[in-house]
């Protein structure tokens, strides 16, 4: 999240001069494997990140416990929608 945040404040010009100051510092043939090295690192955290979601998931479900929230918040969502649908609907406008 934070690189998100990150990129969102930095322009294209910022980014290439990055990469440019990088391309400078390191050469053009230890670019492609720091690139790798970093893809690898990102492929090993995001493995490792599944396997915890899995094992809590299967954890959960080992002691009967309901992790599909996301049914009762749809459900909800539902709801408020017909009630705004039924309260809204004879001031509706036409666009």
């Amino acid at each position: 999240m934070i690189a998100t945040t990150f990129f969102l404040f930095v322009s294209g010009a910022e980014i290439a001069f990055i990469l440019f100051i990088i391309l400078m510092v390191f050469g053009a043939d230890k670019v492609p494997e720091i690139a790798r090295g970093l893809g690898k690192g990102m492929r090993q955290i995001k493995d490792a990140t599944n396997d915890i979601k899995g094992e809590i998931t299967r954890s959960a479900e080992k002691q009967g416990l309901d992790l599909d929230i996301t049914k009762d918040v749809r459900k909800e969502i539902d709801k408020v929608k017909e009630d705004v649908d039924e309260i809204t609907g004879p001031v509706k406008r036409k666009f």
